[in-house]
């Protein structure tokens, strides 16, 4: 059993993460203020092979592992937290989709996706239909050789920057799960609008929401075959929701180490904070907890790397992760205190990011529904999906 990363990703460690500390870290609050995607970064992120490096090389990516992938997504988010909600996050869902399309897919959107040049946006949930995902009311329906698509789509990470979106829409409405197909829909077609949120956080990557109004798309943009885009989706989700969680945990740890520095230096009565148990005790707590996640987190990675199953850590860690991040945050903020209620500090910003990790790729509450499924089988659901 090996707890090590190899020397390579060691370098690639090393190397993101200088990357995150002098291109990310320092613009993080002004991205944040004027809800700015930074596409020079994501340009130059894509340059050095930092998006969708588990691709294969065939399909034009690194073909890394996806522990990996993992170890870029949590460096970067040591820099800005909210960045890779984009390009590690829905980045590596739309990768994983268009390496099932056609040629010319790839060509057009999978090649300019991992250079950095095009910002996807992944189309799933509904303003009905979010855990419930079967439940979609988008539709397409087949013309000849091209695809009607007609629905709304809510809560897409990205959606006002986006070029171009992977769409979860109903081919056979009967069908059920087994009805759901995905397809490429770049933005500039006839019939496309978006509109977007005012969030709490992860202001730099606009959430919001996507129309289709009898957009007409090529048949070759469907990507694998009618009826697959279901369990594609799924498929992907084991791997999103565990960069997620690698997501939050990175600024939970920044900031126990920056108020470990603090409490060192900060006097109180005498003593340096650090002294009280008081202060001491409760950062060793959350230290415990994240890296035990982080470590299952990288377990989880490790078993799809080896072809096996990881939906019950990628559920486990999904329900654990972003909460045990916002609660270290939440008392990094009270251990600066009032100067750590200051916008001054990345803290504040960095609990409103990671809080909406909690919700995205699935709730808290779906994740342990994917754990119970796995430890007790699916007879026990509360829903069943054909």
């Amino acid at each position: 059993m090996e707890f090590s990363f190899s020397n390579s990703q060691k370098m690639i460690q090393k190397e993101v993460r200088r990357f995150a500390q002098e291109e990310l870290a320092p613009q993080y609050s002004r991205w944040d203020r004027e809800k700015q995607y930074p596409r020079e970064l994501l340009r130059k992120m894509g340059s050095l092979g930092f998006i969708g490096t588990s691709v294969s090389q065939e399909n034009g990516g690194l073909g890394e592992s996806y522990i990996t992938e993992g170890i870029i997504c949590e460096e970067i988010a040591r820099g800005d937290c909210s960045l890779p909600m984009a390009t590690h996050v829905a980045g590596h869902l739309c990768a994983g989709l268009l390496e099932h399309g056609s040629q010319e897919v790839r060509d057009a959107f999978l090649a300019p996706l991992l250079a950095g040049e095009m910002i996807p946006a992944f189309c799933l949930t509904e303003p009905g239909s979010g855990t419930d995902a079967v439940a979609m009311q988008t539709s397409a329906e087949k013309k000849g050789a091209a695809y009607i698509l007609n629905g709304e789509k809510s809560g897409i990470t990205a959606i006002m920057d986006a070029d171009v979106s992977l769409v979860f829409a109903k081919t056979d409405p009967a069908a059920g799960a087994k009805g759901v197909s995905c397809f490429v829909v770049p933005r500039n077609l006839p019939g496309v609008t978006m509109q977007g949120y005012e969030d709490l956080g992860c202001n730099a990557v606009v959430r919001g929401s996507l129309f289709l109004e009898n957009v007409e798309i090529p048949a070759s943009y469907l990507i694998g075959e009618e009826g697959t885009g279901f369990k594609m989706a799924m498929r992907g989700f084991d791997i999103s929701r565990i960069l997620l969680c690698l997501e939050a945990i990175s600024p939970a740890l920044v900031s126990l180490e920056e108020t470990m520095a603090h409490v060192k230096k900060r006097v109180a009565f005498g003593r340096p904070l650090a002294t009280f148990e008081g202060v001491s005790f409760p950062i060793v707590e959350h230290l415990s907890l994240l890296e035990a996640v982080r470590l299952l987190c990288y377990k989880a990675l490790w078993l799809r790397d080896q072809g096996r199953s990881s939906s019950k850590e990628a559920g486990m860690v999904k329900w654990m992760a972003p909460r045990f991040a916002t609660n270290a945050i939440r008392d990094c903020m009270l251990l600066h205190g009032h100067y750590g209620y200051t916008k001054e500090y990345p803290l504040e910003q960095r609990l409103r990011d990671v809080l909406a990790i909690e919700i995205a790729d699935g709730t808290s509450q779906v994740s342990k529904l994917v754990v119970q499924r796995e430890v007790m089988g699916r007879e026990f659901l509360p829903y069943n999906y054909r």
